[in-house]
């Protein structure tokens, strides 16, 4: 019998629902069918190439197809597929949660599996919070949580509730639980409107100040360690984190990091707090905990917190939370493959001269008059697009202008995804030097194609 080719496309359309996605414009636009992966490149189904700008969605470390990533999941699933982590155990959870202390700070001690990063934050929230209530009455006021303006920890509603970003999370206020909100360092665009190079962390003082009046009633402070990315990219200054993390000691406040984007070698060091050696209570992990193949994220902890959860079965100190899929085996045995290419490749040795060349070469863009500042972190890179650089003003939202350059680098060969008017560059840390230069190049170029021309008034570089 004769295959007649199927129109996936049009199957999406009339079946699917995207996430972050208006599926009006979806379905009144071509779309790309993705059919296959090797290494830095996805295939469409019409057999055209394009490089992944952005780790499909910041998760592949190492490549598409990883051989070494591959034979770990084909061989786990000839022996296990799943069996449920309540009351079992297995060979992939336990050697995957050694090598995860080992090669986080020393304080985590402790590994708790889930999902995906949102599950994740999620996990950290809970045990903060339940951790204090086994400290008895006088911890009792502590039910708060410290997150920061613009902060984006996952879509499920405690991580929700974390979040800043208003476009993200506004319709959904009626559900959340209240939290303080600190300002994170955005130094471009400073809401006390401080010179960066004078201003001596203001926002960290701002901070002090909460943590002083509040600390009596808040379980735990949650941060993107060095740098925001769903916020754009922002980076904090050298030194935020760390005396975060001394005013978390100094209040006694549960310190939270969310390396669910930063980890795995995205700022250059395997996980972003090593920068400035912060031992927070809580490090989350996931989407390059696998490589980017299988869904899998750890919550890790101190003794500390762990034995305030131990107790006689009639106490109910138990943590009471899991999944269905908790410490899948695949996932395990896939996480296991991915910190093996780590080790076997040298994947950070060979990582910075990349950065370097990442850094060199921004350097260029500047020469775009709509470029409106450049944030680096790693291979984490952040390019804001304004409609005028002297006075910041942004493009207006109809024309989405960030939408667009995205779509004239697909044209190019390329697959992006902006953050409104701020592209993204993102990719494998195993993109050769070659391939980096030919993302550079056509983010250079598209920016230039769909920008030039908007009216502007300020031509220099701030």
């Amino acid at each position: 019998m004769k295959n007649v080719a199927r129109d996936y496309e049009a199957l999406d359309k009339k079946y699917l629902w995207h996430p972050f996605t208006q599926m009006k414009e979806w379905i009144e636009s071509p779309q790309l069918v993705i059919q296959r992966a090797k290494g830095a490149y996805l295939y469409d189904t019409r057999g055209r190439r394009y490089l992944d700008g952005v780790s499909s969605l910041w998760a592949n470390i190492h490549g598409h197809g990883h051989p070494t990533i591959t034979r770990a999941i084909q061989s786990q699933l000839r022996q296990l597929d799943h069996s449920t982590f309540l009351g079992l155990t297995h060979l992939r959870a336990v050697e995957l949660a050694e090598k995860l202390v080992q090669m986080t700070p020393p304080n985590l001690t402790r590994v708790f599996y889930s999902d995906n990063g949102s599950t994740g934050v999620e996990v950290a929230l809970k045990m903060s919070f339940q951790y204090w209530r086994h400290q008895g009455r006088s911890f009792s006021r502590k039910k708060k949580f410290i997150s920061f303006t613009n902060a984006y920890h996952g879509d499920t509603v405690g991580s929700v509730s974390l979040g800043g970003v208003d476009l993200f999370h506004r319709i959904y206020k009626p559900l959340l639980f209240k939290t303080l909100k600190a300002f994170y360092p955005s130094c471009y665009r400073c809401p006390f409107g401080k010179d960066p190079s004078t201003c001596g962390i203001y926002c960290f003082e701002e901070l002090e100040t909460m943590l002083g009046r509040h600390h009596q009633e808040v379980c735990a402070l949650v941060i993107e360690p060095r740098i925001e990315a769903a916020a754009g990219m922002l980076t904090s200054p050298a030194g935020f984190l760390k005396q975060v993390e001394t005013l978390c000691r100094k209040f006694k406040v549960h310190l939270i990091v969310d390396e669910v984007a930063t980890g795995f070698g995205r700022t250059g060091k395997m996980f972003a707090c090593e920068h400035e050696q912060v031992c927070p209570d809580f490090l989350v992990m996931a989407k390059g905990l696998t490589g980017g193949t299988l869904p899998l994220a750890a919550t890790l902890t101190t003794t500390e917190v762990f034995d305030a959860f131990l107790g006689g079965y009639a106490e109910f100190k138990t943590f009471f939370h899991g999944h269905t899929y908790t410490a899948n085996p695949l996932a395990c045995a896939a996480a296991m493959g991915n910190l093996q290419v780590f080790q076997q490749e040298k994947t950070l040795q060979k990582l910075q001269p990349k950065i370097r060349y990442l850094g060199k070469r921004l350097g260029d863009f500047w020469e775009l008059r709509h470029v409106g500042d450049i944030r680096q972190a790693g291979v984490m890179v952040g390019i804001e697009l304004v409609l005028d650089r002297e006075s910041k003003s942004s493009f207006p939202t109809e024309l989405r202008v960030g939408h667009q350059v995205i779509l004239e680098a697909r044209r190019r060969g390329v697959i992006l995804r902006p953050l409104g008017d701020i592209i993204v560059l993102m990719p494998p840390l195993s993109i050769s030097q070659a391939e980096l230069k030919t993302l550079l190049d056509v983010a250079y170029e598209s920016i230039k194609a769909v920008t030039e021309g908007k009216q502007t008034t300020g031509n220099k570089r701030k």
